[in-house]
């Protein structure tokens, strides 16, 4: 199948990634199946996608009414249901083992010549791509958050993805109005290997009181001309996504420089984990 044919998109994880992946799909016109386990978060996932068309539509920055939009999109807490879907996107929450188990039930849920790819941010496609049958139609499809306004799509090589298979996501992606661009399957890819370091430092200094976490991400804003300081941009992330990538740099690539910052580890003990729960680094009404 050519990125073009596709007319259905099945994704697993109602959070906010794979919320935005389904929003962003059902915009360009495609038919979603968004799934998750819990009834509780797909309520949720839809309240999100709905108020985030209302904006957009009111910026007049929809192609279609949002009701429309939302139309397409059914949601479902049976992997099964994803059986005639043309392309699956796994968006679960980053641990090997949680994903390794997705695909080995997307593999066998899903049409034969269904490519299965994965939002990960830094697991490793090659591991995801073993559990399968189908390891020349597995990869990486790393979109940004939040996945309706952000524009790149991370597509990683596994070991085993054929050329068909890349050119297909990449074509996908394009489709969504993303820019595909193409990383080895290493810890953390492109994005997360250069990104996640200076997360993690902005930690050690706020830990360090070197600055407030105002002063911090106003010399990145102000200084490095980024549009978000590391810190906000964490809680955007969500902390516990944070420290999971960086725990994976750490063990896979075997450097100390990776070591996540124990600030960053006391705030997801503690449950602040960003904009998603209320509080993380800053406070969320």
């Amino acid at each position: 199948m050519k990125a073009d044919e596709v007319k259905s998109v099945g994704i697993v994880g109602g959070g906010t990634m794979g919320s935005g992946i389904a929003q962003t799909c059902a915009t360009a016109g495609l038919q979603v199946v968004l799934v998750d386990l819990a009834l509780e978060q797909l309520t949720k996932a839809q309240g999100a996608i709905n108020a985030s068309l209302a904006k957009l539509q009111a910026k007049q920055q929809l192609p279609a009414d949002s009701a429309t939009i939302a139309g397409r999109i059914r949601t479902s807490t049976n992997v099964e249901d994803l059986r005639g879907v043309d392309l699956a996107i796994e968006a679960a929450f980053e641990d090997p083992a949680v994903k390794e188990d997705l695909f080995r039930k997307l593999d066998q849920a899903c049409k034969a010549d269904t490519v299965l790819t994965s939002n990960t941010s830094s697991i490793s496609i090659t591991r995801l791509a073993a559990a399968t049958k189908r390891s020349e139609r597995v990869a990486g499809m790393h979109f940004m958050n939040p996945v309706p306004l952000m524009p790149l799509v991370e597509v990683v090589r596994g070991l085993q993805t054929s050329d068909e298979t890349i050119g297909f996501v990449k074509g996908v992606a394009e489709r969504l109005g993303k820019t595909p661009i193409e990383s080895r399957d290493v810890p953390g890819f492109i994005s997360n290997r250069v990104l996640m370091p200076l997360i993690n430092e902005a930690f050690f200094a706020l830990e360090e009181r070197v600055g407030t976490a105002e002063d911090i991400d106003t010399v990145m804003r102000l200084g490095m001309n980024h549009p978000m300081g590391p810190l906000a941009l964490a809680d955007l992330i969500g902390l516990d996504v944070c420290l999971a990538v960086l725990q994976v740099l750490q063990r896979d690539l075997g450097e100390d420089k990776y070591r996540p910052a124990p600030l960053l580890r006391s705030y997801v003990a503690a449950g602040w984990l960003g904009r998603k729960n209320g509080r993380g680094v800053y406070s969320y009404d």
